[in-house]
């Protein structure tokens, strides 16, 4: 991606093809030749928020999975798998669980964005967000990038809500099907390598919808993430605020988001003993 104009180029380009600018190692284009951009010249290093993002999520699977284990230690004969984690914990957590929501607590289709069933799928979701995120976070900066990965997610979970009302879900692919719906979304403003990383996004989309058809994993938040990702990528403009009125809107949601995020969590906190409705 050109460091001045934001537009997709080759890997190996030296000057911007579209706007002539030099072009130099950039973390999201991830060359292989910019070491420094990558751990041990393969994983790309997150940007801030994506990095936080991640944090945040190692951090409640970790806490999700010392309340598995004392919940297994106080039930007789009792012993949680490798990694996995108690559904009773993930719903005391936050997972979208439809009665709960439907009884005031709107800020699961948050938390749940943020909690995992196991090792496996953590580690999927992460993997994605990491290869994911940095791209996403250069095409339209840190501000535009939380909102986008918060606003995905809920109309993913939004969209589970209601083909699955009483159903218990949780993860972050929802939110990561918004990030490649958005990255699809503006490709189509990219012309010709548009073309060529639009398709390999929608394989890597059909690779997870046929995934889905075997394992027990939420389609509707996977579809809901996606094709609100597709139009926010399509409409939200790319690249740094063009006027100061612009960035301080973006300044704001991005803050917003933000507050959301933290609000939703403070209330998980606040319910965690007080029982979960029906």
């Amino acid at each position: 991606m050109c460091p001045s104009c934001r537009g997709l180029i080759e890997r190996n380009a030296r000057v911007c093809p579209l706007c002539g600018a030099a072009t130099g190692p950039l973390r999201a284009r991830g060359r292989s030749d910019a070491g420094s951009n990558r751990i041990a010249g393969i994983i790309p290093i997150p940007g801030t928020a994506t990095a936080t993002l991640i944090a945040v999520n190692i951090a409640l699977y970790g806490l999700s999975w010392y309340l598995s284990m004392v919940a297994a230690s106080n039930e007789a004969g009792s012993s949680p798998g490798f990694g996995s984690i108690d559904i009773n914990v993930l719903v005391r957590l936050g997972a979208k669980y439809g009665p709960a929501i439907y009884a005031g607590q709107w800020w699961r289709l948050v938390t749940a964005m943020f909690l995992h069933a196991g090792i496996f799928h953590i580690g999927m979701n992460l993997w994605c967000l990491f290869d994911l995120g940095p791209m996403a976070e250069s095409l339209f900066t840190k501000s535009k990038f939380i909102v986008l990965y918060l606003v995905t997610g809920v109309i993913g979970f939004l969209f589970s809500l209601v083909w699955s009302p009483g159903g218990v879900s949780i993860g972050a692919s929802g939110a990561i099907l918004g990030l490649v719906g958005v990255l699809i979304g503006a490709s189509f403003h990219h012309g010709g390598l548009g073309r060529t990383y639009r398709a390999q996004l929608w394989r890597w989309v059909i690779y997870i919808f046929i995934f889905g058809l075997f394992f027990a994993v939420d389609n509707a938040a996977h579809l809901g993430g996606l094709a609100s990702g597709l139009l926010l990528g399509y409409i939200v403009p790319q690249g740094e605020p063009q006027t100061r009125n612009e960035e301080v809107l973006w300044d704001i949601l991005g803050l917003l988001a933000s507050l959301i995020i933290v609000a939703s969590f403070a209330l998980m906190a606040l319910s965690m003993n007080r029982g979960i409705a029906s």
